[in-house]
C-alpha cells in the first residue's frame, strides 16, 4: 500500500460534503465505478443519483472509485498499489459488487486498465465465488452490451432508479441463501431490465454477420428496458459537493428524454419517453443548494423546453443564485432564459444546428431553422453576451459537398451578424465526425469513410480560420471511428478490445482487429440489410423496428416527423 496514494485520497474527500461512510462489515460493500478521471465523473449527474440510491439502503454501503490521473495511475502500477475507493480507501477487489457507469465508448479500454489495477480478473468466466460480482449501467451498455459482455456479469438495461432496487434485492437474497454464483446470474436475469450476457449464445454466418442469438434455459426472450414513470419520486440533484469538477455546479435534472425525434440521436431514444418534474419540485431543490452557494446547474435534453423555465429562472435569480444549462433548443429560447444566463455571467451562448443547410437539418428531422440560429443569437447579443458556440456534424448519411459548403457559409453569416450587432466576441464551431448509433434510424447506414471526413474538416477548418474571431474544434477522426466500431460492434470486438486494452488501450486497437481476422471496414462502412439481426437483437428498448426504418426512409426523403404529444402511440415506448 502506497500512503501518499492513499493520503490524497483522504485530502480529495476532506474537501467534498455530502458524501456517506459506514463502518466496514454492516452493509453489503459496493464499488460505484466512473471509468474517467474524478473531474469527469463527478460532473454525471446520474453516478449521483446511483450513489444516493444505493447509500439510502438500509443494507449497502456504496463508495466511489475513479481512473486515477495519468501521473498516479504510473504509482500505482510501480508499487503495486490496488486502486482504491474514495470513502474507505478500500482495494477495488474487496468488493461485493462493482458497478459501472458507462457514458462514453472510448471509457471500454479504461474499465480493462481499473480492474487490471484493481487486481480484478477482466473476463467474466475467469471469476469464481471469491470475486466481486461486475454490473454496467448508462446509455452505452443499454442500447449495445455486446462489446463488454465478456467482461461483464449483467447490464443494467434502462434507468438504475427502477431497476437497481430490484437487482440488490436478487443479490441479498441470494447470499442468504448461500446460493452459488450460476444460480445467482439466473436470479438476475428474471429482474426486469437486466441482461446476463452468459445466458445467451450468438451465431454466425459465413460472412460474419449474426444469424441468430439464441437464450439459453430460462433466459427471458428479450430485456425490456426500463424507465422511470414518475421523475418526482426520484430525486436528481448532486449529492456530493466538490469544486473540482468539469461543471463546478450544483446540478438539478429538470427533466429528462426528448420528444422531439432528432434520427441521429442516442439520447432520444434511450430517454424516451419525454418527462418533465414539477415546478414545485425542483424549487425544493434549488433551497436546498443554497446551503452551498454554488450556481445551479440546470440539465436536461433541451432546457428550453421545460414548460416553466421562465418561473423557474425567475425562482434561482430571486433565491440569489446563479444558473447555467446543460443545453438549450435555439426554436423554443426565450428571453428570459438568455436575461437570466446573462445575468448569472455566462460569457458564451450554446447553440445546436449540428447540421449548415436546411437539406441536412431536414435528413436529421432536427427542426432549426436559420431563423431560429439568428433570433437566439439576438437575444444573446442584447443581453451582454457576446460570444457563441455552434455545435455541428460532419459525414451525416445522406451528405454532399454542398453540404459542407452550408456549414462554412452559415458560420461567416453568423459571425458577420455579429459585427453588425457591434460585437467583436468569438463563434467557436465544435464539429464531430458522425457516428450511428443503435436504435436510431440511422443504425442501417454506414459511417462516412474517415479520408472524406478529414478532407471535409481540413477544408472547412483551413477557410473559416482565415476569418478573426472564427475558431473552429474539432473531435479527433481516429478515436471517432474507434467509437463507431465499439457502438455497433458485437462480442468479437469485445475480444479485440480486451486484447488491446492489455496492450497499450484505444492505439492498439486497429492492429488487434486485424491480427484476429475481423475487418474495421466492414463494422464501420457496410450498410446494414432491412432484416438483419444486430448484436443487440435481444433488448428491447421499446421503440419498434418498423418505426425507425420507416424514419429512416422519411430522412432519405427529407419528410419531417413532428415531435411526441399526449395520446401518440407512433414509436411504440407509450
Amino acid at each position: 500500500m502506497d500512503w501518499a496514494l492513499r493520503k490524497g485520497i483522504q485530502e480529495q474527500l476532506g474537501k467534498e460534503q455530502g458524501y456517506y461512510r459506514y463502518p466496514q462489515g454492516t452493509r453489503t460493500h459496493v464499488a460505484l465505478v466512473y471509468p474517467n478521471s474524478y473531474y469527469v465523473g463527478m460532473s454525471n449527474l446520474g453516478f449521483h443519483i446511483i450513489y444516493d440510491l444505493l447509500n439510502k439502503r438500509a443494507d449497502t454501503a456504496c463508495e466511489r472509485v475513479f481512473l486515477p490521473d495519468r501521473q498516479d495511475v504510473k504509482r500505482y502500477e510501480n508499487t503495486r498499489t490496488p486502486i482504491m475507493s474514495m470513502e474507505t480507501q478500500s482495494p477495488l477487489y474487496e468488493f461485493s459488487i462493482l458497478a459501472f457507469a458507462v457514458s462514453f465508448e472510448m471509457d471500454y479500454f479504461n474499465i480493462v486498465k481499473l480492474l487490471r489495477l484493481g487486481k480484478v480478473k477482466a473476463r467474466a468466466d475467469k471469476r469464481n465465488e471469491r470475486d466481486p460480482l461486475l454490473i454496467a449501467g448508462g446509455p452505452c451498455p443499454t442500447f449495445n452490451p455486446e462489446p463488454l459482455s465478456a467482461i461483464f456479469d449483467a447490464f443494467v438495461i434502462g434507468e438504475g432508479e427502477v431497476i437497481m432496487p430490484a437487482l440488490m434485492d436478487a443479490v441479498q437474497e441470494a447470499r442468504r441463501r448461500g446460493t452459488s454464483r450460476e444460480a445467482l446470474l439466473h436470479c438476475l436475469a428474471a429482474v426486469p431490465g437486466v441482461y446476463v450476457p452468459s445466458l445467451y449464445c450468438h451465431h454466425y454466418t459465413e460472412k460474419g454477420t449474426i444469424q441468430s442469438i439464441e437464450p439459453l434455459a430460462g433466459a427471458p426472450a428479450a430485456i425490456r428496458r426500463q424507465w422511470v414513470q414518475d421523475l418526482d419520486a426520484f430525486p436528481a440533484h448532486t449529492v456530493v459537493v466538490t469544486d473540482h469538477t468539469e461543471f463546478d455546479f450544483y446540478l438539478i435534472e429538470t427533466a429528462r428524454g426528448c420528444g422531439r425525434h432528432c434520427r441521429f440521436c442516442m439520447a432520444g431514444y434511450c430517454f424516451r419517453r419525454p418527462r418533465n418534474r414539477s415546478l414545485a419540485v425542483i424549487e425544493r431543490q434549488v433551497k436546498e443548494a443554497l446551503v452551498y452557494r454554488k450556481r445551479i446547474g440546470l440539465m436536461g435534453a433541451a432546457i428550453s423546453d421545460y414548460p416553466e423555465i421562465n418561473a423557474l429562472c425567475k425562482n434561482i435569480l430571486g433565491e440569489g443564485l446563479s444558473m447555467s444549462v446543460a443545453s438549450f433548443r435555439a426554436d423554443s429560447v426565450t428571453k428570459e432564459l438568455v436575461d437570466s444566463l446573462a445575468e448569472s455571467g455566462l460569457k458564451t451562448l450554446t447553440m445546436a444546428p449540428e447540421a449548415g443547410s436546411m437539406r441536412m437539418r431536414a435528413v436529421i428531422n432536427k427542426g432549426i431553422e436559420e431563423p431560429h440560429l439568428f433570433h437566439a443569437m439576438d437575444l444573446g447579443l442584447t443581453a451582454g453576451i457576446h460570444h457563441f458556440r455552434l455545435y455541428l456534424m460532419v459525414g451525416l448519411p445522406f451528405e454532399t459537398e454542398e453540404d459542407i459548403d452550408a456549414i462554412i457559409d452559415l458560420a461567416e453569416r453568423l459571425k458577420d451578424y455579429m459585427e453588425k450587432r457591434g460585437s467583436k466576441g468569438t463563434l467557436t464551431l465544435s464539429v464531430n465526425p458522425f457516428i450511428p448509433k443503435p436504435f436510431t434510424p440511422f443504425q442501417w447506414e454506414p459511417m462516412a469513410h474517415r479520408k472524406r471526413v478529414e478532407r471535409d474538416l481540413k477544408r472547412m477548418a483551413q477557410i473559416l480560420r482565415k476569418r478573426k474571431h472564427i475558431i473552429v474544434h474539432i473531435e479527433s477522426p481516429k478515436e471517432a471511428y474507434i467509437q463507431g466500431v465499439l457502438a455497433r460492434g458485437d462480442r468479437r470486438v469485445g475480444e479485440a478490445l480486451l486484447t488491446a486494452a492489455e496492450m497499450g488501450g484505444s492505439k492498439s486497437f486497429g492492429r488487434v482487429m486485424k491480427s484476429m481476422g475481423l475487418d474495421m471496414d466492414a463494422y464501420l462502412y457496410r450498410k446494414r440489410e432491412k432484416d438483419e439481426v444486430f448484436p443487440w437483437e435481444r433488448i428491447d428498448v421499446g421503440v419498434t423496428r418498423d418505426y425507425l426504418y420507416n424514419e429512416l426512409k422519411r430522412a432519405a426523403s427529407l419528410k419531417p416527423t413532428p415531435a411526441c404529444f399526449d395520446g401518440c402511440h407512433r414509436c411504440g415506448v407509450c
